[in-house]
């Protein structure tokens, strides 16, 4: 009897996958973590110490919670896979570097430090941990975090430091970002395209430096972490979809041509920065081809829905978490395109009728 269990215990199959390659999940969020460092040494260099704890916050209390809510219910840590550390730095570059702009008794001075672990909370544990853990979670946490602080700390998440270049002769210390100008209708003294490239405008901490988020993205390329399928397809939509609609509406608010639109939409906001390190989540996006193609292409039309025709100037954030939900729907349609199941049903009751 004792060798029957011991051969039957030899027989037990753990969950896929089962190819065994020295690309475990702690080497891939070490990856990820190393393509946002661009982003985040540029988001220090403008915005100062303030994005420094920031980034130490919500990445320190995103480990926190994962590791106490798995220890409240005796569940196995996962803090050392790294997936909450990249959850905490995704969602630190997703906000603006100066939370403490509002001197208001209304709003105390930890305020900051408080929506930072509420984000994070928001994050880990209804998001991630209640939804069964690391692979289980129907949504990316961050983008969930941050539109959870921007739907309840509106003032906080809508008003953008000037970075310590912009700062320079001028006594504000806060301006709108190239989106905010662009919804007030007139362009005349938004960033250039220069200037967004470079990273040089208001905006969230990771999402101003065109240039540094595509070095993260050919490093991930490049090391296989994410295919560009998604990245590609979401922000070819956005530049499409606004030279489309700028040629045909006569071009920019002051003027602009419809390709100087085009290039703006792809390089304000969240565009890029969420294609490449929040549309690309293994867990919410599609596996197959053909579902990365309509999930990068549905991203960019709905970001591009909300900014021309909706009264909130972005809408990368809401596009991803829309299409996180679609997920399912779009895996089920690559499926059966690429097996012919439809097909093979119908072709299977034909066979039964006659």
């Amino acid at each position: 009897m004792a060798s029957n269990t011991k051969y039957y215990d030899n027989l037990t199959v753990s969950n896929s996958p089962h190819l065994v390659t020295s690309l475990d999940t702690t080497r891939t969020m070490l990856y990820v973590v190393a393509a946002l460092c661009p982003a985040a040494a540029v988001s220090i260099l403008y915005f100062g110490i303030s994005a420094v704890v920031m980034i130490a916050v919500c990445m320190i209390s995103c480990a926190f919670f994962e590791w106490a809510y798995e220890k409240i219910l005796n569940k196995p840590s996962t803090v050392r896979d790294g997936s909450a550390l990249v959850t905490g730095l995704i969602l630190a570059l997703n906000l603006p570097a100066n939370l403490t702009h509002l001197d208001s008794i209304e709003y105390p001075v930890f305020m900051p430090i408080l929506i930072c672990i509420i984000g994070s909370f928001v994050a880990i544990v209804i998001v991630k941990q209640l939804f069964g853990g690391m692979g289980r979670n129907f949504a990316n946490p961050a983008i969930v975090g941050r539109i959870t602080l921007f739907l309840s700390f509106t003032s906080y998440m809508s008003t953008w430091p000037l970075t310590r270049f912009q700062k320079a002769g001028i006594d504000a210390v806060t301006g709108a970002t190239p989106l905010g100008y662009l919804a007030d209708g007139s362009l005349t003294y938004s960033p250039s395209l220069k200037d967004m490239f470079l990273g040089n405008i208001g905006g969230a901490m990771g999402e101003t430096c065109v240039i540094a988020i595509l070095i993260g993205a050919i490093f991930l390329i490049c090391m296989k972490i994410i295919s560009p399928i998604i990245p590609v397809c979401f922000v070819a939509t956005v530049f499409i979809f606004a030279l489309v609609y700028y040629a045909a509406t006569g071009g920019g608010p002051d003027g602009q041509s419809a390709l100087y639109m085009a290039c703006f939409h792809v390089c304000a906001g969240g565009v890029m920065f969420g294609a490449v390190f929040c549309a690309t989540d293994y867990v919410t996006s599609p596996i197959m081809k053909l579902g990365k193609v309509m999930f990068g292409i549905g991203c960019g039309l709905v970001t591009m829905i909300i900014r021309l025709f909706c009264s909130y100037p972005e809408g990368v954030s809401f596009a991803i978490l829309f299409m996180n939900i679609m997920t399912p729907l779009l895996n089920s349609i690559a499926e059966d395109r690429f097996y012919q199941i439809s097909k093979r049903k119908k072709a299977a009751a034909a066979e039964k009728k006659a």
